[in-house]
C-alpha cells in the first residue's frame, strides 16, 4: 500500500511539473509577441551652440571615468545585492560625464538667490517637472545646468543638480542625493498637502499668572449648591466628551477617505533631492530640500526611504548604512569611511587617488587647471531670471486650494500670484481668493475676497498718495460699511484707522501732540435723500448726533485738568467732560455743560447760570470756579465743537476722495518701472543708448587724434588752411626733432635704470665680501636669490637698450616717409619717395 501511495504521489508531481512547463512556454510565446518601443534616451536638444568640452572628454576626464569604472567594479563585487551606482550618465551630447563634473558652483548676481529658500523656490518655479522614464531606476541621461536652464525642464536629478550648484555657489555645504522616496514626493503630488501660504505659525503662549494682591477684596461667598454644580459640570463634561468623540470620528473618517491607495512600488521609487549639512552659512542642523516643491524636511522625515549615494563638485560617497528604517538612523558624517565609502581621496583636490607614476606626471598646474575646470559656472540672464515660471505661468494644486504664479509684468494689472481656496476636496465651491501684486503705481500688493461674505480687503505698501495701508469693504458706494487703515507716520493728523458705516464713524490716532487717540461720531437720518451721494459742502453732510473723543494722559497737566473723554451731544446741546484719575483715586472729576438760551422776566438773554454747569471734583476742597471762568470754558468748548464738526466733514470728504481715487486706479492699473530696469524703462534706455553713442564717438575721435602725429604741431601753428613751403618744412623738422628727442630720452631712461641696477648689485657684492664670514645659511640664500634676480633685470635692460638703439633709426626714417606722404604736406614739399 505504501509503495502504491508513493508511486501515485510521484505521478501527481510529474503532472504538476508538466503543467508548469506548459504555462512557462505559453508565457514566453506571449512575451515574444509584445513589441516594446524604447524612447530616445536623450531628448531633442540643440547641441550646435554648446562648447567642445560638452562633446568630448579630455585626458583628465577620461582618467576620472576610468577611476569611476574601477570603483564601480569593486563596489559591485563587494555589494552584489545593491543597485548599480549612478556615476557617469550621458550628457545632452551623448557623452559620458562623471556626475561630480556636472555640478557647477555658481553665485548668481541676484539677492533672491543668496539664501537656500530663495534658490529652492527659484528652481521649483523656473523648471517644469518631468517624471523618470522608469520609476525604479536612475536615468541614463543627465544634462548640464546650462541646458536645464535653457529648456526649463528636467527630472528630479536635473532639479537637484541645478539647486545644488546654486547652493554651493552661495556658500552652503550642499550635496545631490540619489535615493528612494514616497510616491507623493517622486510624482510631485501635493493634492493632499496644505498650501504653505495657509500654514500659520503656532505660537505657544505661556499662561500669565495673576499676582495676588495682599489687600485684595475678598469675593462674595458662593451660596449655590455644590451638588447641583457638580451635576451641571458632569453633564457639560459628558456633552463635551461626546462632541469631541464625534469630531474625532469625523476626522478619522475624512482621513481614511483622503488616505492614498497602497503603493505597489513603495520603497523602490528612485528620487533625487538635496542634502544641506550643518556648519557653513550658520546652518544649525542638517536638512533635506525637495527641489520639486522647495520644501525643507528633517533628515528623519518619513517621506525619504533610503539613500544610495551622494555627491558634490569635489567627491562621491556611497552610503554603507542600513536603511531598513528609512533615513531616521543615518549619520551624515562623511569623514567616517565605515558609514560612507568615498571614491576620491580627499575633498579639496579630487584627483589624489592615482598610481604613483601618473601622480608624478600630474604637476600642480594640471591640478589647478582641473579644479578650475570643475568649478566652471553658468550664467543666468536677468530676463530669464525674471520669467521665473515656464512661459511665465505655473499652477500648483494643493489640498482644497489652487496656487497660480505669473512672472512680473506679464499681467497688465501686476498680478503675480493667486491663491484660490475651496470648500470641497473636488475644488468646485470657491471660499476665498487671495491675490498678490507687484510694481503697481497705486502701491497695492495684496487683495483678499471672501466669497461667503463678499468682503474685499486690499493691502498697500508705503507710498500711496493718501497713506493708505488697508481697505476693507463690501461695495465702493459711499456711506456703507468699510474699514480704512493708514500709515500714521505718513499723515499729519496721525490717523491710524477709520471704521465707517451708514450711522457712525470711528477714527483711531497715534503720535499726536494733543494726545487724541479715539474719535467716534454718530450720524442721524438725512432729510434730503436725493443729496446722499453729493456731499460737497457742509450743508449737504450727514447730520451729526454725537461726537466722542478720548485722550491719553498728558504728564505736563494735573490729572483733574487733563481731559480723558469729551462728549459733544449735538441734538441735546450738552457737553460732557471726564478727566483722568488722580493717583490713589478710583473716581475721576467730571463736568457737564448745558447749552440753552433762556430769558429772564425782563426779556434779557441769560448767558450763564450756575445750573448750566454740573461739576464733580475729586479730592479737592477748593470752592467751585466762578461763572465767568466756566463761561469762558464753555465758549472754548463750543468753538472746539464747531471745528470738530468741520473735521468730521473733512473726514467724510476724504473718504469720498479715496473712493474716487481707488476707482480710477483700479480702472487704470498702471505699473511702475524702476529707473535701473534698462530693458523696460524707455527713458532710461534711450538715455543709456545716447550716452553709449557719445562715448563711442568720443573714443573714435580720440583714436583718430592719437594717430594724427601732426595734430600737436598744427595746433601750435593755428590756421593751416593756407600753408607756405617754409611753414611745411618747419612743421616737418619740428615733428622729426620732437620724435628724435623722445627716442633719445627713452634711451637715456633705460640707460639710467641699467646703471642704477648695476651699482646696487656692486654694492651688494661688496657688502657680501665684507660680511661673508659672519653670514648664516639663510643670509647666503637671500643673497644668492637677490643676485640672481638683479642679474636677470640687468640682462633685460641691456637687451631693451640694444634693441632700442637698433630700431631708433628705422623708426625715424619711417616717420620721415609718412610726413612726406601726408596730404597736408605733400603738395608743399613736392617730395617723391
Amino acid at each position: 500500500m505504501e509503495v502504491l501511495r508513493e508511486h501515485g504521489e510521484e505521478e501527481e508531481e510529474e503532472k504538476k511539473v508538466f503543467v508548469i512547463s506548459n504555462e512557462l512556454q505559453d508565457l514566453e510565446e506571449k512575451l515574444s509577441n509584445i513589441q516594446v518601443h524604447i524612447p530616445n534616451v536623450v531628448p531633442s536638444i540643440d547641441t550646435s551652440q554648446l562648447p567642445a568640452s560638452y562633446k568630448m572628454n579630455s585626458a583628465k576626464e577620461q582618467m576620472l571615468l576610468q577611476l569611476a569604472d574601477n570603483f564601480h567594479r569593486q563596489y559591485a563585487h563587494l555589494c552584489p545585492d545593491r543597485q548599480p551606482l549612478f556615476l557617469h550618465p550621458l550628457n545632452e551630447c551623448r557623452v559620458e560625464k562623471f556626475v561630480s563634473t556636472t555640478v557647477r558652483p555658481t553665485l548668481q548676481p541676484y539677492p533672491e538667490l543668496y539664501n537656500w529658500d530663495g534658490c529652492a523656490q527659484f528652481v521649483s518655479d523656473y523648471l517644469t517637472m518631468e517624471p523618470l522614464s522608469s520609476p525604479i531606476t536612475p536615468p541614463s541621461y543627465l544634462p548640464s545646468p546650462t541646458s536645464i536652464l535653457k529648456y526649463q525642464r528636467g527630472n528630479c536629478f536635473g532639479f537637484s543638480l541645478l539647486l545644488c550648484s546654486l547652493l554651493i555657489g552661495a556658500g552652503y555645504d550642499a550635496y545631490c542625493v540619489n535615493g528612494y522616496a514616497t510616491r507623493e514626493i517622486c510624482m510631485m503630488d501635493e493634492t493632499r498637502e496644505v498650501c504653505p501660504l495657509l500654514e500659520k505659525s503656532k505660537e505657544v503662549r505661556k499662561p500669565v499668572k495673576e499676582k495676588i494682591k495682599k489687600y485684595a477684596v475678598k469675593p462674595p461667598r458662593d451660596l449655590r449648591s455644590k451638588f447641583e454644580l457638580q451635576q451641571v459640570a458632569k453633564k457639560e463634561a459628558d456633552t463635551e466628551a461626546a462632541q469631541k468623540k464625534k469630531q474625532k470620528e469625523e476626522e478619522e473618517r475624512v482621513m481614511e477617505a483622503e488616505k492614498p491607495k497602497p503603493d505597489p512600488l513603495y520603497g523602490l521609487r528612485v528620487h533625487a533631492w538635496v542634502l544641506v549639512l550643518s556648519g557653513k552659512r550658520e546652518v544649525p542642523e542638517s536638512f533635506f530640500i525637495n527641489p520639486f516643491t522647495a520644501h525643507s524636511y528633517s533628515t528623519t522625515d518619513d517621506h525619504f526611504l533610503g539613500i544610495e549615494s551622494i555627491w558634490n563638485h569635489k567627491n562621491y560617497w556611497v552610503n554603507m548604512q542600513d536603511c531598513w528604517n528609512g533615513c531616521k538612523d543615518l549619520t551624515f558624517d562623511l569623514g567616517d569611511p565605515v558609514r560612507w565609502e568615498f571614491m576620491l581621496l580627499g575633498t579639496d583636490k579630487p584627483l589624489l587617488l592615482l598610481p604613483e607614476e601618473e601622480e608624478e606626471e600630474l604637476a600642480d598646474e594640471d591640478l589647478d587647471d582641473f579644479v578650475s575646470f570643475l568649478s566652471k559656472s553658468f550664467s543666468l540672464p536677468s530676463a530669464e531670471f525674471e520669467t521665473r515660471c515656464p512661459q511665465g505661468k505655473k499652477v500648483i494644486q494643493y489640498k482644497n486650494a489652487k496656487l497660480e504664479k505669473w512672472a512680473p509684468y506679464l499681467n497688465s494689472n501686476g498680478l503675480v500670484k493667486r491663491l484660490t481656496i475651496y470648500e470641497d476636496p473636488e475644488c468646485i465651491r470657491v471660499l476665498e481668493v487671495k491675490e498678490w501684486f507687484e510694481n503697481r503705481e497705486d502701491m497695492m500688493n495684496m487683495r483678499e475676497l471672501n466669497k461667503k461674505t463678499e468682503v474685499t480687503t486690499e493691502y498697500f505698501s508705503p507710498g500711496h498718495i493718501q497713506g493708505l495701508k488697508a481697505h476693507t469693504y463690501k461695495t465702493m458706494e459711499p456711506e456703507t460699511e468699510r474699514t480704512m487703515e493708514f500709515y500714521s507716520e505718513m499723515r499729519v493728523d496721525g490717523l491710524q484707522k477709520r471704521v465707517e458705516n451708514a450711522k457712525e464713524m470711528t477714527e483711531y490716532f497715534e503720535g499726536r501732540s494733543d494726545f487724541l487717540h479715539y474719535r467716534h461720531t454718530m450720524f442721524g437720518k438725512r432729510t434730503k435723500r436725493a443729496q446722499k451721494l453729493l456731499v460737497n459742502t457742509e450743508l449737504n453732510a450727514r447730520p451729526i448726533v454725537q461726537i466722542k473723543e478720548q485722550f491719553h494722559r498728558n504728564p505736563e497737566k494735573p490729572a483733574d485738568e487733563d481731559v480723558a473723554e469729551c462728549i459733544f451731544m449735538i441734538l441735546e446741546e450738552r457737553i460732557m467732560l471726564t478727566y483722568h484719575c488722580k493717583d490713589d483715586y478710583i473716581t475721576a472729576s467730571k463736568k457737564e455743560f448745558i447749552k440753552r438760551k433762556d430769558v429772564d422776566n425782563k426779556g434779557n438773554e441769560i448767558i450763564m447760570t450756575s445750573d448750566m454747569c454740573i461739576s464733580y471734583q475729586v479730592g479737592s476742597f477748593v470752592k467751585n470756579k466762578k461763572l465767568l471762568h466756566l463761561y469762558e470754558m464753555m465758549l472754548k468748548l463750543m468753538e472746539a465743537e464747531k471745528q470738530l464738526r468741520h473735521q468730521v466733514w473733512e473726514s467724510e470728504t476724504e473718504v469720498l476722495e479715496i473712493l474716487k481715487i481707488r476707482e480710477e486706479e483700479a480702472a487704470a492699473s498702471k505699473l511702475t518701472v524702476s529707473m535701473y530696469d534698462t530693458e523696460r524703462n524707455e527713458k532710461s534706455k534711450q538715455q543709456r543708448e545716447t550716452m553709449e553713442r557719445l562715448m563711442q564717438e568720443e573714443r573714435q575721435r580720440q583714436v583718430e587724434q592719437d594717430l594724427d602725429y601732426l595734430a600737436p604741431f598744427l595746433i601750435q601753428m593755428g590756421s593751416t588752411e593756407k600753408m607756405s613751403k617754409w611753414q611745411a618744412l618747419r612743421l616737418k623738422e619740428d615733428c622729426l626733432s620732437d620724435f628724435k628727442h623722445r627716442l633719445i630720452d627713452k634711451a637715456n631712461l633705460i640707460q639710467a635704470r641699467f646703471e642704477k641696477e648695476t651699482q646696487e648689485l656692486q654694492k651688494k657684492q661688496q657688502w657680501y665680501q665684507q660680511n661673508q664670514l659672519s653670514m648664516t645659511l639663510e643670509d647666503e640664500d637671500a643673497y644668492l636669490t637677490y643676485c640672481s634676480d638683479a642679474m636677470f633685470r640687468i640682462r633685460i635692460l641691456e637687451i631693451r637698450l640694444n634693441r632700442h638703439k637698433e630700431m631708433a633709426p628705422q623708426k625715424y626714417i619711417e616717420l620721415e616717409e609718412k610726413l612726406c606722404k601726408d596730404p597736408r604736406l605733400a603738395e608743399y614739399l613736392k617730395f617723391n619717395v
